[in-house]
This record gives structure tokens, C-alpha cells and sequence, in this order.
């Protein structure tokens, strides 16, 4: 599935545009070609209903292009996962045709992300800027070490912002599609929302807050429910930093996280 995570680098990083004067959302886009350079770090820890705790440690490495309206990004993730195999990153915990009955440590590279993004014209000055993103993520990750499915899944999605005063609301609706597997039974394709705002606290720092929704991503899951603050800092023109942590509400996900997210533009 596109992982939740890459969703959250790609929300805060348009985020942090609006705040450095540059398009996002759908705003009048530049006709130069713009890339970035990211690396990050996210850590999960939880028990999704079981009995043991799950320990998920998630390094992306991302590549970003955006040519006027249309962007392009491609996330590379090494991953760790501490736990009995009976939680997939970002769908919480699920039933494994062979589970495993102690904790074990499984790690390697994760499933890549490749996604597309389009930018609308604002109908007008005080419409909500619009963005369509769609999301493949290709099944690089190893299914036998419990790191990924195995599976291709697509991701697509609609976000939108309004600028209010200084500061911006936002919101996210979407849906996956993922593909199945005897591994894994249960997993059901499922919708997603994100709703939050964000203000400046200076020319260097802003930051907010966002809800996010996730249906059951599978039979023997919940939905999840989390709470993420963020804060992002403009280091100088072409370099920034940007943290967050998350606070879940149900078994389907982690019971806390931190991640930060490095990028370089030029």
C-alpha cells in the first residue's frame, strides 16, 4: 500500500512551500523545473490489540521533481520491524497465514513509492486550491520477513487547502486499492481522510495540527485514528527540517511515533 508515512512527508513538504512563498495546491505553478532531496527517519511503537508490542523503524529516501503543474516523486525506504510478524507497516495488525509465536527482528529495503502530482487551476482567488495524487506502490519489499505484501497497490487522491489570513486549512480524501494475497487474508481496499491547519510562527517557522482517518485495512483490523502536531523549520533557501508526532486512538495503529524529514531543493 502507499504507506501513510510518504503521505505525511509529501502533505508537510506542500505545506512548508506555502509558507517559503512557493506553489503548491494547485496555486499559479512555476513553468521551471524544481527537484528536492529528502531523507527521513520514523519510528512506530504499538501493540495493535496484541499482547506483545510492534517496533517499526522506517528510513525514506525521496527524489522529487516538479515540472509546472505536474510533480513526480519516488520514495526508496529501508525498513526495521521488531515484532511477531502480525503487523504491517501502516495497516496496523492483521492475521498471517503462518504467524509467528515470539518477536523477531526482520529489516531490509521497503516497498517503493512511485507517485504523480497534478495541480488545478484555481477557479478563483478565494476558491480552495486543488491537487490530484495518485500513488504505486511497486512490491519491492521482502512478504516472507513480514516487511510488505508482495503486492502492487494504488493510491489516489484529492487534496485541498484554503488560505485563511495567514494561516491555511487543509484536507485530504482518498481511497487504496490493494492487491491481494494468500499471505496476508483479509486485506480490503479502504479510504483515508486528513483534515488539520497550519499557521507561520516567524519567516523561519511554522507549524499545525491534522487529524487522520483510515478504514479497516483489513478484516481483523480496526480503523485508525491518529493526532499528528507537526513543526517545520526553513533552514535557509534551499534547506529544511520538519518533525511530527503522532498519537494513536485505536488498535490499528501505533500508540505513538516520531519522524523528521530533511530536504534539500535546488
Amino acid at each position: 500500500m502507499p504507506t501513510k508515512t510518504t503521505q505525511y512527508c509529501a502533505l508537510l513538504t506542500c505545506l512548508l512551500c506555502v509558507f517559503s512563498g512557493e506553489s503548491i495546491f494547485g496555486q499559479v505553478a512555476d513553468t521551471g523545473v524544481k527537484q528536492s532531496l529528502g531523507l527521513g527517519a520514523y519510528y512506530a511503537n504499538g501493540d495493535y490489540g496484541d499482547s506483545n508490542s510492534t517496533e517499526i523503524l522506517y528510513v525514506p529516501v525521496s527524489y522529487e521533481a516538479n515540472f509546472g503543474r505536474w510533480g513526480f516523486q519516488l520514495v526508496m525506504p529501508w525498513l526495521e520491524v521488531r515484532g511477531r510478524g502480525n503487523v504491517l507497516v501502516n495497516i496496523g495488525g492483521i492475521t498471517r497465514a503462518v504467524a509467528g509465536t515470539q518477536r523477531a527482528k526482520s529489516s531490509g529495503i521497503g516497498d517503493v513509492i512511485a507517485s504523480a502530482i497534478y495541480q488545478f487551476d484555481p477557479v478563483s482567488e478565494s476558491a480552495p486550491f486543488i491537487d490530484l495524487r495518485l500513488d504505486v506502490k511497486l512490491p519491492t519489499a521482502d512478504e516472507g520477513r513480514s516487511l510488505g505484501t508482495g503486492e502492487t497497490d494504488v493510491s489516489i487522491q484529492i487534496d485541498l487547502s484554503q488560505n485563511v489570513s495567514t494561516s491555511v486549512i487543509f484536507a485530504t480524501i482518498g481511497r487504496n486499492h490493494r492487491g491481494k494475497t494468500s499471505l496476508y487474508p483479509g486485506l480490503k481496499d479502504s479510504s483515508f481522510a486528513q483534515v488539520g491547519f497550519a499557521r507561520p510562527f516567524s519567516e523561519n517557522w511554522n507549524g499545525g495540527i491534522f487529524f487522520d482517518y483510515r478504514e479497516a485495512a483489513s478484516s481483523f483490523s480496526d480503523d485508525s485514528r491518529e493526532l499528528v502536531p507537526y513543526l517545520s523549520w526553513q533552514l535557509s533557501e534551499k534547506w529544511s527540517f520538519t518533525a511530527l508526532v503522532t498519537r494513536g486512538f485505536t488498535d490499528a495503529s501505533a500508540d505513538y511515533s516520531v519522524m523528521g524529514q530533511i530536504i534539500y531543493r535546488w
